[in-house]
């Protein structure tokens, strides 16, 4: 076990057995012996790899294990077999401290995720799976207001929400999975939260659109579909034509900037939201995209970014956890990530920074 969490820890930190040797004082061969479980480490030994990895030493020590199901990415699905492990190792290791956790605090997850009753067993048409997205939003008692905070509601219907520091060099773009059933959507910790807000929804729209795809819809694919349900969940049919009207020539910058952050998507895919329901045509459209092409404005939008989502609901369980005597300081800062003073300082609220690894 300990060998299979050196390893663990390795890749995640996107190391090398030479790198990680390096940083310890030891050769290569001796590293690849302790993960192949042929010689143990030394308690010095420990010592020096959970420095060299960012871990406590608790963590080699951890019996909890936990498997990825049906892991499909974004868009970079051939990312480099070497940044491809570094982000699930990642990603395994947090969803380990959540399971452990879950085992201290049984009741901690709000309920189990289920698509919401009554949507349609087939959807044939962009139109109809605009009607499915408000169907979904209802469910959620979310209304057709703006929503404020996107992964605190998507915790509370049962999706694991999993931030990552690592995007790959930009091949990042996201990806979903299962674990022991309970749906698991990872994004990165420090995008733009427009970006965020998209992908997570995205992504909710391959589980809610999933087996229901016909007709006109199947054949444009199921990624346009997802695209097409994001838009229409974060920002609904008509909020779109109250705050662009129903027919326009052009879209100020401007406009679509102010509304990006009153609503969290994106100045492009307010366009594609004014295109897809009718508002500017095609020619319309293409100008805008050329104009937005012209000025960079394609990959990187002007002005300020929309402010990143967090998800609180982990630390804020261990500290729980803490308050109840059900673990020590010690444990507490190995789920959260952070050292023994690093933990006490913010007990006494005396740190800055509280927006911690998780």
């Amino acid at each position: 076990m300990i060998g299979a969490r050196i390893k663990q820890a390795r890749v995640a930190a996107g190391l090398s057995l030479r790198g990680l040797a390096d940083g310890v004082g030891l050769s290569a061969m001796a590293i690849s012996k302790y993960e192949r479980e042929e010689t143990k480490p030394s308690s010095e030994v420990l010592l020096r790899l959970s420095k060299a990895l960012g871990v406590r030493v608790e963590y080699f020590f951890r019996q909890v294990e936990v498997e990825l199901e049906g892991i499909e990415y974004r868009k970079h699905p051939q990312l480099p077999k070497r940044d491809e492990q570094r982000v699930l190792a990642d990603v395994v290791e947090q969803l380990e401290r959540w399971v452990e956790l879950e085992s201290i605090i049984p009741s901690s997850w709000p309920k189990a995720f289920e698509v919401p009753a009554r949507l349609p067993e087939k959807i044939e048409t962009m139109d109809a799976i605009e009607a499915c997205a408000k169907q979904v939003r209802e469910a959620w008692n979310l209304g057709l207001d703006p929503i404020g905070d996107l992964i605190e509601e998507m915790e509370e219907e049962g999706i694991n929400v999993v931030l990552i520091d690592y995007d790959a060099e930009k091949r990042f773009d996201g990806l979903s999975s299962r674990v022991r059933g309970a749906p698991v959507i990872v994004v990165g910790r420090e995008w733009p939260g427009d970006r965020q807000r998209f992908t997570l929804a995205h992504e909710l729209g391959h589980l809610v659109l999933r087996g229901r795809l016909a007709g006109d819809a199947a054949k444009k694919g199921e990624e346009k579909a997802c695209d097409r349900f994001a838009g229409a969940f974060l920002v609904p049919r008509e909020e779109v034509f109250r705050a662009l009207g129903e027919r326009r020539k052009w879209l100020e910058p401007r406009e679509l900037y102010l509304l990006k952050h009153e609503w969290g998507l994106s100045m492009n895919a307010w366009l594609y939201r004014a295109k897809d329901l009718g508002i500017v045509n095609g020619a319309t459209a293409g100008r805008l995209w050329r104009f937005f092409a012209a000025h960079g404005w394609r990959k990187n939008e002007p002005g300020d970014a929309y402010p990143n989502e967090r998800t609180e609901r982990f630390d804020q369980l261990v500290y729980r956890a803490l308050a109840e005597d059900l673990i020590g300081e010690a444990k507490a800062a190995e789920l959260l990530g952070l050292k023994i003073a690093e933990l006490r300082a913010r007990r006494r609220m005396e740190s800055g920074d509280e927006a911690d690894r998780h």
